[in-house]
Order: structure tokens, then sequence, then C-alpha cells
């Protein structure tokens, strides 16, 4: 695809993931009242709120936007495989796991929550998580069905 292929892509996945990203931005403008910060991360392709302050920890993903409990997508995690004890992955780097998120929304818009709700939501098991997670350790294989589902 060529550069210009790729960017008209991109502004068409931006545009059919608005729905979704205007629930990311919602919340996180109220989270701005309770101290959040809101960052746009080039290399995330997102409007990030660090210290969103509801939740268990860690990051969320809504189309072009991510709500972030903590200070720096750059922090370390374990892959959801890695905490459910089924194998053993080196830490990955929290804001790669939500930029493929984000990818998946640009291609899905406003479909992706009912499939990922479907596909079990925050769950090993969740087709999108895996391939979060893939992309997050080896910097491909960001689509849930792209043949590595189980790698």
């Amino acid at each position: 695809m060529s550069i210009t292929g790729l960017w008209v892509a991109r502004a068409f996945g931006i545009v059919w993931a608005v729905p979704n990203t205007a629930v990311g931005v919602l919340a996180g403008v109220v989270g701005m009242a309770f101290g959040a910060r809101a960052e746009w991360s080039r290399r995330d392709f997102a409007l990030v709120f660090h210290r969103w302050p509801w939740g268990p920890g860690g990051a969320i993903t809504f189309g072009n936007s991510i709500l972030h409990t903590g200070d720096t997508l750059e922090a370390e995690c374990v892959t959801y495989e890695h905490r459910a004890g089924r194998t053993r992955h080196p830490r990955i780097r929290l804001g790669d796991h939500e930029r493929a998120h984000v990818y998946q929304y640009m291609v899905l818009g406003p479909l992706f929550l009912p499939l990922y709700l479907l596909c079990g939501g925050v769950s090993v098991r969740n087709p999108f998580e895996r391939a979060a997670d893939r992309y997050a350790l080896t910097g491909e294989g960001w689509w849930p069905w792209d043949g590595r589902a189980g790698q």
C-alpha cells in the first residue's frame, strides 16, 4: 500500500472508530476533574488519559482513546496467558498491547465492543486479547483472526 493509501486508510479508521473514541474521551474528560491528564501519543495513535482514577489498574482502549491508571504506557506488564499460568512470556509494553486494540477498533469501528464482549470480554480466552498480547510480544499479528490465534 502506498503512503497516501495508508494515510487514507488510517483517516477512515479514525472516523469509523469515532463513536467508541467519543466514549473514551468523555470518560477521560470526567477523569480529568479527578486528576487525570490527557496526552496525544503519536506512537500509540491515541489520546491517552494518564492517571485515570477508576478501575483495577492498567488500561482500557475505546477507539483512538486510552484510559490508563498509571503515569506512562511505557510500563511493563504480563500477557493474559502468562497471568493465567498457561505459559511464560517476557514482560510486554502496555502501550504496545493497547495500540493493537486501537488498530482493531479502526478496522471494526462500532462493531468492536459487541464482538469483543461476545468473544469473552477481558479474558485469556478472548482472541482480541491474545492478538494484542502477540502484537506486544512480536510487533506483528494484531488482528484476532489472522491464523495465529493459538500462537
